[in-house]
């Protein structure tokens, strides 16, 4: 079982890293539910304050996954229509077009949050740009937070392998 267990956790941790990139998959997460799933072998002992810790790391990197275009938009002078714009293109595009809007949707959303807001086309890509910053900047936080929980994984695993085999 501890082997079934060793072996799910693992590909939790891998799905988290894609998940990083996939909108679908909240990737840190699920690299954490790797983690967690480790943690539970009769094999290695249960560490609370760890799996605690990790779980608000990965709640917190999740939440900030959602604000930090909201972010951008307003950093490089967007108005609240822009920063409006990029919560509904987000959702909309994740609904519509999948994993393509989350890097879409919020670019477009900021853009036309802008130009209803009587700005120029021109003046309007400046803000939107920031929320594709800010999507970009997003993967790649969770995508260093899912490789890390990945290299806890690894970590955690090589202090008990001879107990697994």
């Amino acid at each position: 079982m501890d082997l079934f267990l060793l072996t799910i956790g693992f590909l939790f941790c891998l799905i988290g890293i894609f998940g990083s990139f996939l909108p679908i998959i909240p990737g840190p997460l699920t690299a954490w539910l790797g983690i967690l799933i480790l943690n539970l072998t009769s094999v290695v002992e249960f560490n609370l304050n760890f799996v605690l810790i990790t779980l608000t790391v990965a709640v917190s990197v999740g939440i900030l996954d959602y604000l930090i275009p909201i972010l951008g938009v307003k950093k490089l002078g967007g108005t609240r229509s822009g920063q409006v714009g990029t919560t509904i293109g987000l959702i909309l595009s994740l609904i519509i077009l999948g994993p393509v809007g989350i890097i879409l949707g919020p670019f477009l959303g900021a853009l036309f949050g802008e130009m209803f807001n009587n700005k120029s086309f021109k003046r309007s890509l400046k803000p939107a740009f920031g929320s594709f910053i800010g999507v970009i900047a997003g993967s790649i936080i969770k995508f260093l937070i899912s490789l890390s929980f990945l290299f806890f994984y690894f970590d955690i695993f090589w202090g008990y392998r001879e107990s697994f085999f």
